[in-house]
Formats: structure tokens, C-alpha cells, sequence
């Protein structure tokens, strides 16, 4: 479609990711709005402009999910948002816990022309610093099977595929411990009640302490 604003690109960006969340089940204004930290009043309004725009569609009673048209405006963003997290981790040194807010001004002005470029220098990834799946240029997307880290019980191991961005303290707090995804792990205790988890990674020995959010933010693949 014709190009649209920033601000209805963020929003069908958080509707897919909240729809993602819930398997593809119709969201609220509520969670819409919780999740962009703006007003109910405001997403109301600009959910009734992506409706306009043939970019949403309403589920009575339930929320909004997004038309064909737009997953497609959401998948081109993130495409955008997640490449230039790479290129700007991998090319330009960038530590990965402020790639995100880099990422976020700048996805709404990357041209077609200069996606492709950073696609052809980074090998064409399929995936970004965070293990978060790019998007296709056909913008097909592979989110993949995984588990939360925070649900697993002692003696479980796997990998450790993608980390939520959304707080950089999280993703500090891993760096400085040389956690990221990739890493193989191994479930070593696991405190009741929302505790933190106790687990090795990669080769190294040391047990680390993944508090309950971290641990909810980090997501796995289970060993076969």
C-alpha cells in the first residue's frame, strides 16, 4: 500500500507481536495501548484509523487482529528494525542492549534501496542480534517453537534461541556473564514461586542466577 506514518507503523509493529504472543488470538485496545505506554483513549482512536486503513479488523468483544494488509506494513518494520540492529551490532560496534532504541527511529526512514544494501552486507540474515527471526524481502517469517525459560524444571537443557529487547539491563546483565543466544544451557535448580532459575551455558561451569523476568524474557529450545 501507499506509504504510511511512523505512528501506524508502530502500531500494527505491537499488534502483530501481541498477536504473535497470543497465538494469533484478536488483542485488546488495552494491551495495545499498555504495550506503546500510551493512553486507552489514544490506541482507541488510532485502532479506528487502522480500521480506516484496511489494516486491522474488529473481533466483537474480543479486540483487533491484523488484515493481510496489515501484517504486511508490520513485517516490512520489523525487517527494517531487526536488520538495522545487526548492522549497526555487527558493523558499526554498537553493544546489543542499545541497538533496540537506535533501531526504533530509524526503521521509519530506511529506504527499500538501502535495506537491501544492509541485507547484502550482513549475508542476508535470518535472524538479529537478540535471536528475534528477520523477516524474508518477500517478508515471510520462521518465529519458530519455543519455550520460556522460566517454565523449565531442573535437569532440563537446550539451546538458547532469542531474548527479548525491551529492557537493556536484561540484555546487560547477560553480556557481561557472556550469555547469548546460541548458547547451549542445562537447567541446574529452580527456586517455587516465580524464583530464580539456576543454569550453566555454553561450556562454561559457572551456575548462573536468571532472576523470574529475566527468566520469562528468555526463550529455548529443548534438547531432543
Amino acid at each position: 500500500m501507499d506509504s504510511v506514518s511512523s505512528a501506524v507503523e508502530d502500531y500494527a509493529k505491537a499488534i502483530y507481536a501481541l498477536e504473535t504472543r497470543s497465538d494469533g488470538a484478536a488483542v485488546s485496545t488495552n494491551a495495545i495501548a499498555e504495550r506503546l505506554g500510551v493512553t486507552a483513549a489514544s490506541a482507541s482512536n488510532m485502532v479506528k484509523k487502522l480500521d480506516t486503513l484496511g489494516l486491522v479488523r474488529h473481533v466483537p468483544y474480543r479486540g483487533v487482529q491484523l488484515t493481510p494488509e496489515g501484517v504486511k506494513v508490520a513485517l516490512e518494520v520489523i525487517r527494517h528494525h531487526r536488520l538495522l540492529e545487526l548492522y549497526l551490532a555487527e558493523t558499526l560496534g554498537v553493544p546489543w542492549d542499545r541497538v533496540h532504541d537506535e533501531a526504533e527511529v530509524l526503521e521509519h526512514v530506511l529506504s527499500e534501496e538501502l535495506e537491501e544494501l544492509i541485507a547484502a552486507k550482513l549475508g542476508h540474515p535470518t535472524h538479529d542480534p537478540h535471536g528475534d527471526p528477520i523477516p524474508s524481502r518477500d517478508l515471510e517469517i520462521e518465529e519458530g517453537s519455543s519455550t520460556m525459560l522460566q517454565e523449565l524444571e531442573p535437569g532440563t537443557s537446550g539451546v538458547f534461541v532469542r531474548v527479548s529487547d525491551s529492557d537493556p539491563e536484561m540484555l546487560r546483565y547477560l553480556a557481561d556473564r557472556g550469555i547469548r543466544p546460541g548458547a547451549t544451557f542445562e537447567i541446574v535448580d529452580k527456586q517455587p514461586f516465580d524464583g530464580p532459575v539456576f543454569a550453566r551455558f555454553g561450556d562454561d561451569p559457572e551456575v548462573h542466577i536468571i532472576g523470574g523476568a529475566l527468566a520469562r524474557a528468555m526463550r529455548v529450545e529443548l534438547a531432543a
